[in-house]
């Protein structure tokens, strides 16, 4: 098969759909997946009303059994995972003595445990083309830890640790792994609908990130040539404090 396909895991309904969209745009076959795969179905419509090509699919990327069979079946089904893209987050914010274990342990396998088993399970294949991208979305907790985000940073920071283990690795073998660090609030319905006052003044500011010029830079990372590739970038906000 010849498509070129690029995957998104965590394909939401925001940044994930921001690059599933560019990609397309680019003539890449999406592959798109998150936990609920029905509400894909506006992507769906949107990427292929413009004559791409769209697959979507549920999956819970912390199980190992399900990942395994998902990646085989794209490669063996649909087409070479070219560029593969990990987007899922687990942003929680609790108090230290209010963290049940339970918590903590979902945040890492959302955000760690199923970057793991994505990048591991593409690499198999990347590694016999000697060819391919992985990219991992991080944020400002990869970074440090913040006042109720135990959980999240603990995550964050071991998905970023897992970017630069599997970088200095695959890519002597042809394969280029980078890390992208969101460092500011995207404009999104959720922002607005939960903090209106801060969304309005941000946005009269130019100060939300804009989902679409977000995924240019997943785009420009992929494209990258191999003797001048990136391994992490920040993108945060002008106004945005560091």
């Amino acid at each position: 098969m010849e498509n070129k396909v690029a995957l998104v895991m965590g394909a939401g309904d925001n940044l994930g759909s921001a690059i599933s969209k560019c990609f397309a745009n680019e003539g890449y076959t999406v592959v798109a997946a998150r936990r609920n795969g029905e509400k894909l179905s506006i992507l769906k419509d949107e990427i292929e009303a413009k004559g791409g090509i769209f697959y979507g699919y549920s999956i819970d990327a912390r199980k190992e059994d399900n990942v395994i069979q998902f990646i085989k079946d794209i490669e063996t089904n649909i087409g070479a995972i070219e560029v593969a893209i990990y987007n899922i987050g687990g942003n929680i914010k609790f108090g230290i003595t209010e963290t049940t274990s339970q918590k903590y342990y979902k945040t890492w396998e959302m955000a760690a445990f199923g970057a793991f088993l994505t990048g591991r399970e593409v690499a198999k294949h990347m590694i016999k083309r000697k060819s391919g991208t992985i990219i991992f979305t991080g944020a400002t907790a990869s970074l440090r830890g913040g006042d109720g985000y135990s959980a999240f940073s603990g995550a964050k920071h071991a998905k970023r640790s897992l970017a630069q283990s599997m970088a200095r690795e695959l890519g002597p073998q042809g394969i280029h792994v980078a890390h992208v660090i969101i460092d500011g609030a995207i404009d999104t319905p959720w922002i607005k609908e939960l903090f209106n006052d801060f969304y309005n003044e941000k946005k009269a500011l130019d100060g939300l990130m804009n989902p679409n010029d977000i995924a240019n830079n997943y785009l420009w990372l992929h494209k990258q040539p191999r003797n001048a590739w990136t391994h992490e970038i920040d993108l945060r906000p002008w106004i945005e404090k560091w």
